[in-house]
């Protein structure tokens, strides 16, 4: 055997490298066997988001009750509830009983106060000439009261002073012809009441009121009879009380405004005018039965007042 020579080995070592690449290149390239690609990246999975965690509301401002003590006012119109058929009468032989008739003579006589009477002031002697209508006007006050709200129920007493612009007229007419007017006029009001209701909501009540109540009373008389003399008698106050209702609502835990309707019914039947002589120089038809004269009276002995208002209150609760 020949030797193989160093130059000859190296070059087959060679030309066999040279093919073991072609081979391998020739596979990558789809001849032959494939070549196994790198696995892709297993694909992230996203997990649907949960639900969002629940936010709770707020809690309902609630105001602060009813209950506590409250300063206020009110302000509104007022107005007479006079009687549009009341009369005046007389005691003509001063026996305290009134419903007499005045006569222009002792026997056989007329009456004097035949043509009648008109609900308001007389504008003149004659029924012809008509009566003013009454007055209504301001009425306005300051209060002060405490409630107990008792769970919804709420009870409560107040005191209040106010005045209120009204006045109740009546007149009488005679053959004469003479008018005869009675007037009284309102100065102010003192009142101490109860109060109930229920509120309906926190910022919403309903309610009712009584009690007791003084006038402070200006009476008067005026007549166009000349002759005869007048003298009045019991110009007091009177006593009487108060019966109405009404509704609250809350601006804010101290504030509140409402409307109210307040009825009030005055005694007023102390009040009384004697006639008597005076001037004349004949005998007067209001001395027929007593030499000392006659007393009159309105027929109407309460003082009646309604009133509208707008309140407003202070609170400074419980």
């Amino acid at each position: 055997m020949m030797p193989i020579s160093s130059a000859r080995f190296a070059g087959a070592l060679i030309a066999s490298s040279a093919i073991v690449a072609a081979a391998n290149v020739a596979y990558a390239n789809g001849q032959g066997s494939p070549v196994e690609p790198a696995p892709a990246p297993a694909p992230t999975v996203l997990e649907p988001a949960g639900p969002a965690p629940a936010v709770e509301a707020p809690a309902p401002v609630r105001r602060s009750g009813w209950g506590g003590l409250y300063i206020g006012g009110h302000l509104g119109y007022g107005w007479s509830g006079g009687n549009g058929n009341e009369v005046v009468n007389f005691d003509t032989n001063l026996d305290g009983t009134y419903g007499d008739t005045v006569f222009d003579a002792p026997v056989g006589g007329t009456d004097v106060f035949a043509p009648g009477f008109c609900d308001g002031a007389a504008n003149g002697p004659a029924l012809s000439d008509g009566c003013k209508d009454d007055k209504g006007g301001f009425d306005g006050g300051l209060r002060v009261g405490y409630d107990w709200d008792l769970g919804g129920f709420v009870v409560g007493v107040v005191g209040e002073a106010s005045m209120a612009d009204v006045s109740d007229s009546v007149s009488a007419f005679s053959t004469a012809p003479n008018s005869y007017t009675f007037t009284r006029e309102l100065n102010y009001l003192l009142a101490a009441r109860l109060r109930a209701g229920y509120a309906l909501s926190d910022d919403f009540l309903i309610y009712g009121t009584g009690g007791y109540a003084y006038g402070d009373i200006d009476r008067s008389f005026k007549t166009t009879n000349s002759g005869n003399a007048f003298a009045e008698r019991d110009n007091n106050g009177g006593h009487g009380w108060q019966l109405g209702g009404g509704v609250e609502t809350k601006l804010s835990n101290s504030l509140s405004l409402g409307v109210e309707y307040i009825y009030t019914s005055l005694n007023d039947g102390d009040y009384t005018v004697r006639a008597s002589q005076g001037t004349t120089a004949t005998g007067s038809p209001f001395i027929i039965d007593n030499p000392n004269g006659t007393d009159i009276r309105r027929g109407d002995d309460r003082f009646e007042i309604h009133s509208v208002r707008a309140t407003i209150a202070y609170r400074f609760g419980e």
